[in-house]
Formats: structure tokens, C-alpha cells, sequence
């Protein structure tokens, strides 16, 4: 990855850093100087989109608190936008971080999925227990984490 102070971080290997560059096409949905939106070529709903930035972050943790202004700020019109296109009412934004959260490019991507009744698609949900003092004692070492700046 080079990395210049006048010039946003890129990865030459990095499919998304081509895909934003030009320099492999894409079906374009929305693009600015900070980042490009585009139909994700394998789709688990009609209409699934990806939301990257230009520059190359890997994750969430990477990314600086304003690029990622950046990028959050582009999310509620372009899902108005895809939810007006497709006929969806609903939609599931998702922003997997690294290859245990199902992360398979890694650049930094939003993953709009718009839903319909019926159309198939499922995410398995098999939610756990969560006792109190356990839950005491992650609120407490999360907020250290939070206060002290991750």
C-alpha cells in the first residue's frame, strides 16, 4: 500500500482501489472526490450495492474519524435512492470488518442490501444469553476503551 502525505492511501493490489481508480470497470450508481458506489456484481438481492471509499482503509479501525464522515454521509440518500429504484421498502446496511466478520475484499465496504417480502434472502441470527455481571464488566472495559480513544 502507498501512502503519501498529499495523496490518499491506495493499494495496488487491491481490487476496490482499481475498481476506484477506473481502472476496472463497474456499474456506477454514484461517485464523488471521497468515494464510489456501484452494483455488486454477485448480488443477494436485486439491487445490492457497494458503498467504498477512494482511499484504501481495510476496516473500520483504519479509517480516519472524518473519512469515515465521509463516507456515512453518502448512506441515507443513496439508500433512498436504491430503496426508490428497486421497489424495496427495507434494507440491511452492512459494513463487515476483517475475514472472521465475513470481510472478503479487503477495503473498506458497505453492503446495501434492499429486502422485499419473500425474496429469499437470509442472514442466520442465533442471538445468545447475556448475564449481568458479565455484561457489567464488558460495559466497563469497552468504555475504558471508548474514553482512553480505542
Amino acid at each position: 500500500m502507498s501512502v503519501n502525505p498529499t495523496t490518499p492511501p491506495h493499494d495496488p493490489n487491491c481490487i476496490f482501489c482499481k475498481i476506484g481508480s477506473g481502472a476496472i470497470p463497474c456499474h456506477k450508481i454514484y461517485e464523488d472526490s471521497h468515494v464510489l458506489a456501484f452494483l455488486d456484481i454477485g448480488p443477494l438481492t436485486h439491487g445490492h450495492c457497494l458503498l467504498i471509499p477512494k482511499a484504501h482503509y481495510r476496516n473500520v479501525m483504519e479509517i480516519p474519524a472524518d473519512e469515515m464522515a465521509e463516507l456515512s454521509r453518502r448512506l441515507p440518500p443513496l439508500v433512498r435512492a436504491i430503496l426508490l429504484a428497486t421497489g424495496a421498502s427495507a434494507c440491511h446496511v452492512l459494513l463487515n470488518n476483517g475475514p472472521e466478520a465475513l470481510q472478503s475484499v479487503g477495503h473498506l465496504h458497505y453492503h446495501i442490501i434492499p429486502r422485499k417480502a419473500g425474496d429469499g434472502f437470509t442472514i442466520p441470527w442465533n442471538p445468545g444469553k447475556l448475564d449481568s455481571q458479565t455484561a457489567q464488566i464488558l460495559a466497563a472495559r469497552i468504555h475504558s476503551g471508548v474514553a482512553e480513544g480505542g
